[in-house]
């Protein structure tokens, strides 16, 4: 996760990215603007960057400036910071928001603590009671109810 001046994050947008990588959306409501973090296996050198698109950017070329640990990097519109690691690259970006912010994301970024991940991660399902679903009948082989009644 990640904290930025302005941006909260938005809970409903925290899952899956790819095959096994992780995606949560940070969102500015004074800006009315987004920026994405996503972490996937990879990695990224001088010589991979240009050929790694920036986030969903189709077309055009990609720009890579090293700055510090990072690499700045851009495509149209869509601009980014990746962080590489050993393993995985974390990418922070969003159309049109300004490089301060997406620098600060960048410096920000850190793997949740226990309590942060209660936060981040929507309540697990399967505790307590289950959840009575209306179409099941009470009787018979216990298959969902189907009918369409009269008319339909």
């Amino acid at each position: 996760m990640t904290d930025a001046s302005g941006y909260t994050l938005a809970q409903q947008s925290v899952g899956v990215f790819g095959d096994d990588g992780f995606s949560a959306v940070y969102v500015s409501q004074r800006e009315g603007k987004h920026l994405q973090l996503s972490v996937d296996r990879g990695s990224m050198t001088a010589e991979s960057c240009p050929e790694q698109p920036v986030g969903d950017s189709s077309g055009g070329s990609t720009t890579c400036v090293r700055d510090g640990d990072f690499w700045f990097r851009s495509a149209g519109e869509r601009r980014e910071f990746a962080v590489p690691k050993e393993g995985f690259v974390i990418h922070l970006g969003g159309e049109g928001v300004p490089r301060d912010v997406l620098r600060e994301a960048a410096e920000n970024v850190h793997r949740p603590s226990a309590e942060e991940l209660d936060a981040l991660l929507p309540p697990a399902a399967g505790r307590g009671e289950p959840v009575e679903r209306g179409d099941l009948p009470s009787e018979g082989d216990g298959a969902p109810d189907n009918s369409v009644g009269e008319g339909g």
